[in-house]
């Protein structure tokens, strides 16, 4: 992403309801989903893809952190809740959220997984059609 776009200087929500400051998140590789707090098919399937690819780096799994950025008001579901427990997941605004991120033409926010340097920048999009033995070797 040119140029690359630093963290807002917003918060967000966790789940126990506490503001978190989202500049918090950087000194660590984020890979980054955004989706709807109802979290339909195509976002879960974002968060057990995010999941999975950390999972995949082994023992340098610890320098990626899986981030959702969940949009509206409704809570999360204990099951959902439950399966992102390793994950930080916060309530951000949607619209703060579209000026920081931007998808790809003809596409959603919501239908990529973004990367975020330890410096704190969106530094890469995934395309809409994750291949996530690519994305693997992106990550590694």
């Amino acid at each position: 992403i040119q140029p690359q776009r630093a963290l807002p200087a917003w918060q967000g929500i966790d789940v126990q309801g506490r503001p978190v400051a989202l500049s918090s998140l950087k000194d660590q590789w984020l890979l980054i989903s955004v989706a709807d707090t109802a979290c339909n098919q195509a976002c879960q399937k974002h968060l057990y893809l995010q999941r999975q690819l950390r999972e995949t780096l082994g023992r340098e799994k610890d320098r990626l952190d899986w981030v959702w950025l969940r949009t509206g008001d409704a809570p999360l579901e204990p099951a959902l809740a439950q399966a992102t427990a390793a994950a930080t997941v916060l309530q951000v605004p949607a619209d703060e959220l579209a000026r920081w991120l931007e998808p790809a033409p003809g596409q959603r926010l919501e239908d990529h997984l973004y990367v975020v340097d330890p410096i704190g920048h969106w530094m890469m999009r995934f395309p809409a059609d994750i291949d996530p033995k690519r994305a693997k070797r992106d990550l590694d």
